[in-house]
């Protein structure tokens, strides 16, 4: 390793840890943001998608003739056409086995369906016009012979025997079934368990809602058999990859993916969608750029959708309330297809995360995968995270009700402590750090806890229940793959990081920034970023599962060495010194023992000044690195929320909420608060508000913002988060992963704080969303009952 030494942040303004504003803002703010669908190409036309109608249907006939012949149409084309010109599928990527060994059934679904349609949106066929208009128009024209099929929607109903098959080779529509863990032990728990708490819980089906909706441009230039996408996205490279080796079956070289801004993805915009396979087949086939752009309607049917798993839930206990073993029986609803990553959610990320920080000594999964008539389900801010913890958080709560014992006292008794680490859990991770105990005590001061009688009193005298609720989580963020960290000084004075990740929202210019430029000195106003050109990345892990500062931080901190390194070698000979005795410390390079030295950008320029160098001195100081790998890390907290309900009405308000986090180092405290919100508002959105439905045919009954219930601003009261870090010991910045966190604690802490609302009716359990007639209804059977 090279002598360096590492600024201290407390003397930095934008070293780690300051708060320092995101330096994209101010041009999103003007409204001077680059998303795809502002970007239009000289010739460019236009594509619509003709979607199915049905959800489940022969594809008896796609009459083109009369959509053809209208004003600016220029084509109109098939899944027949898309074969013929060889094309590839999309397919799950996971190696994942059944209980028996045998692998997962994959699905090859083509771009464009043929012989059958599976869900309502399926996409059939496209047309490319002139204008959007004439396109949209010959759309609407094209006509469509489906022989409506009977339909299934939930998982657990696909996998019924006599359930309407969606395909012929998949018997009983099962993709996978799914094991994890002893079962003759974990049965043997449960057999000798002291007390065994279970719950029905449902995981309800979401809708993505990205502000902005998906928008792609195709592109080929034919002199060079190259194709370009321009599209929103959560990582070019990975796209590329998918593109060409799975789709253009093509050199990766002969494929370049660009993405700008992007207005959000959740997990939705990370892989291959059909319309980026007809946009380069179209621009291709008629020699200028072809553009689409969603709309809303569209995205609500052809959006990959999130979470949907139907959980049995069991916790077992010992005589002193200590866990023996925690199982979970789930079905996973997959959609009419299977999605790139597809079944992770309801099976590995389900094992990894449902133990959250407990010593609970075995874990059982056994989870049927089944294909349905509905949109295809993906990963989903969290990806079964969120899910792990919300099953453990309310069999905890549960299982303190039904034994009559303090759910706070019986989260401390069962806490992996300090003095453990390092801990291998049941789930096959290897925890490295936490203080979790410590942590819950520090939520539950800041929360008032002891004060909530006071303020239940004082909702009671308005009418209203007022419930408490802990949501106590540790999640596993995914594994940080090979990240690029490259490190371009730029001729007019300005620095560029090009990684692999990609920003979707979450601010990474000014993070990535601060880590170099507290450990080389950089001045920070002159840093740039790069991310959304595949053409400039060698290697790129794109941003998901909460890994995008342990992976690109950690490949700048590498790739700074090496320009260090580079530079001991420059300023050696600028400086007429030997290397060994150049040192490099706060930005600058100086002989030791003496006052003759360099800063590193005036270095930069005295190399590119000069004329001649000597075997040995490299020509530039830039460095095109890639970080190796790292661990997962395992973020964790402990949220409370306080909610107040209706009795009369059913409506349930959020009106007090405290979240205390450990994300191991912050970088950047301000962002670290925006990520906690935006996902605690998610968490809010799935247990209060949101829910997919279909009817019996397989329509979607909530496919539009007039249907399908988002928190608005004035849902959701005021957020008290602090920070409580212990840094990791499994990356080289120490940090853990923020991105995900506020759905793992914000969905058991809002709906533990509902059944807790409820509780003095005698209600156990309430599944999401909480609605104002789910919730009445509750009150009203209760009541009826007792």
């Amino acid at each position: 390793m090279p002598d360096t030494q590492v600024l201290d942040p407390t003397t930095l303004k934008f070293g780690i840890g300051q708060p320092v504003p995101r330096n994209e803002d101010p041009v999103l703010l003007r409204g001077e943001g680059r998303y795809t669908d502002d970007v239009s190409l000289p010739g460019q036309a236009w594509c619509v998608m003709v979607r199915s109608p049905y959800a489940h249907g022969v594809i008896r006939a796609i009459e083109t003739a009369d959509a053809a012949s209208m004003p600016g149409v220029l084509g109109i084309y098939t899944g027949a056409d898309l074969a013929a010109a060889g094309y590839g599928t999309m397919r799950c990527v996971l190696p994942l086995k059944n209980a028996d060994g045998s692998p997962l059934r994959n699905i090859e679904r083509p771009a464009l369906a043929m012989g059958k349609v599976r869900f309502v949106g399926d996409p059939v066929a496209f047309v490319v016009a002139e204008t959007k208009t004439a396109a949209r128009d010959a759309a609407e024209a094209v006509f469509l012979d489906i022989e409506p099929l009977p339909a299934v929607t939930d998982a657990s109903a696909a996998a019924t025997p006599g359930a309407p098959l969606l395909y012929d080779d998949i018997p009983g529509n099962v993709v996978l079934d799914f094991a994890y863990g002893d079962q003759a032990k974990v049965d043997e728990a449960f057999a000798n368990a002291a007390h065994v708490t279970s719950l029905s819980i449902r995981n309800n089906r979401v809708v993505v809602c990205a502000m902005e909706p998906r928008s792609a441009i195709g592109e080929y230039d034919a002199a060079e058999g190259r194709f370009t996408l321009r599209v929103g996205s959560q990582g070019v490279f990975g796209l590329r990859g998918q593109l060409a080796n799975d789709i253009l079956k093509l050199p990766v070289e002969k494929v370049r993916v660009l993405t700008g801004n992007v207005g959000g993805s959740f997990g939705m915009k990370a892989s291959v969608y059909p319309e980026y396979v007809c946009l380069l087949f179209a621009a291709k086939l008629l020699g200028r750029p072809v553009k689409w752009t969603d709309d809303r309607s569209g995205s609500f049917l052809s959006d990959q959708h999130g979470r949907d798993h139907e959980v049995q839930g069991e916790l077992a206990l010992d005589a002193e309330g200590r866990f023996l073993a925690v199982r979970l029986t789930s079905f996973a609803n997959m959609g009419g297809y299977l999605a790139t990553v597809a079944p992770l959610m309801g099976t590995g990320n389900f094992v990894k995360n449902v133990q959250s920080n407990y010593t609970t000594p075995l874990i059982g999964v056994r989870t049927t995968c089944a294909v349905t008539n509905t949109t295809p389900v993906s990963a989903y801010r969290g990806a079964g995270r969120p899910e792990g913890n919300y099953f453990m958080e309310r069999l905890i709560e549960a299982a303190a009700a039904e034994t009559g014992r303090d759910a706070v006292a019986l989260r401390r008794l069962n806490h992996i402590r300090p003095d453990q680490f390092p801990y291998q859990a049941a789930s096959g991770s290897a925890y490295d750090s936490g203080e979790f105990t410590a942590l819950l005590d520090r939520a539950l001061a800041a929360a008032d806890w002891d004060g909530f009688s006071a303020r239940k009193a004082e909702s009671a005298a308005r009418g209203r229940l007022r419930g408490r609720g802990i949501g106590n989580y540790l999640e596993v963020t995914a594994p940080p793959a090979k990240e690029q960290g490259g490190i371009r000084f730029e001729k007019d004075g300005s620095v560029t990081i090009i990684t692999g990740t990609l920003d979707y929202g979450q601010g990474h210019w000014t993070p990535f920034a601060q880590v170099l430029h507290q450990h080389l000195g950089v001045p920070f106003e002159r840093i740039r970023l790069v991310q959304g050109d595949s053409d400039e990345l060698v290697a790129g892990g794109g941003t998901g599962g909460s890994k995008s500062l342990m992976a690109s931080g950690a490949a700048i901190l590498e790739a700074s060495d090496l320009v260090i390194e580079k530079g001991r070698v420059v300023a050696a000979h600028a400086l007429e010194s030997a290397v060994a005795d150049i040192h490099f410390e706060r930005g600058r390079f100086s002989i030791v023992g003496t006052d003759r030295g360099m800063d590193l950008m005036d270095l930069v320029a005295w190399l590119r000044a000069a004329k001649a160098l000597p075997p040995g001195v490299p020509a530039s100081l830039d460095v095109r690195h890639v970080f190796d790998q790292a661990p997962s890390a395992f973020p964790n907290g402990c949220h409370v929320a306080e909610v107040e309900i209706d009795p009369e009405t059913g409506i349930t308000q959020v009106v007090r909420y405290v979240a205390v986090n450990d994300f191991g180092t912050v970088v950047n405290p301000m962002l670290v608060a925006g990520q906690a919100h935006g996902g605690i508002v998610q968490g809010i959105g799935q247990a209060l508000y949101e829910s997919t439905v279909y009817d019996e045919n397989g329509q979607l009954i909530s496919g539009s913002f007039t249907d399908y219930a988002l928190p608005r601003a004035d849902d959701v009261c005021g957020f008290a988060t602090e920070s409580r870090p212990v840094p990791a010991r499994t990356n080289p910045l120490g940090a853990k992963g923020c991105g995900e966190a506020g759905c793992a604690g914000s969905l058991p802490a809002v709906m533990n704080a509902v059944v807790d609302a409820l509780s003095g009716f005698g209600i156990r359990h309430i599944d999401m969303p909480a609605t104002p007639e789910r919730v009445w209804r509750a009150i009203n059977v209760a009541k009826a009952a007792a």
